[in-house]
């Protein structure tokens, strides 16, 4: 079976997105020099990351803005699909109890009610079992940040529990 024929001439919102997202590569580009970095003896400083982050942006730009230039995806990719409003009221209980709970609750108290909430929405019906994972992902998630990197994200309840 032979695919449908492409539209004739560009897919504008993908070209546009793709010009975008272009954009941002070089900004970010631009902006990882801005980094000061102290002279070391690793050749692995500050700046790679970043760097590393706008070559994918880049790369992914390049790619998105030739498929809008050949005429977008097959338009049966594009059909229309009706919104789940259920679903995005979860998903955006779930963002905004985070951030009213972090500063109150600790970061791993915020981000397992996040994450059961958002979980919910993409149609999990096991809230136990998804409470449990992410309580192992966020716990694991501040001790890398708090005790690996020395960064302070939130300690609440429970991390002090645990000697946070």
């Amino acid at each position: 079976m032979t695919a449908p024929p492409r539209p004739a001439g560009p897919a504008w919102p993908e070209t546009l997105i793709g010009l975008g997202l272009l954009g941002v590569a070089a900004v970010v580009w631009w902006q990882s020099g801005a980094i000061a970095a102290s002279p070391m003896y690793a050749k692995v400083g500050p700046r790679i990351f970043p760097y590393m982050t706008a070559i994918g942006l880049a790369v992914l730009a390049l790619a998105l803005l030739v498929a809008g230039l050949r005429g977008g995806w097959q338009p049966d990719e594009e059909r229309e699909v009706p919104v789940d409003w259920r679903a995005v009221v979860f998903v955006g209980a779930g963002l905004l109890a985070n951030v009213l709970l972090i500063v109150p609750a600790g970061f791993t108290l915020a981000s397992v009610v996040m994450l059961v909430l958002v979980a919910h929405g993409f149609g999990s019906r096991r809230p136990v079992r998804d409470a449990a994972i992410a309580l192992a992902f966020a716990l694991a998630a501040y001790f890398g940040f708090a005790k690996a990197l020395g960064v302070n994200i939130g300690a609440g309840v429970i991390e002090k529990l645990l000697g946070g």
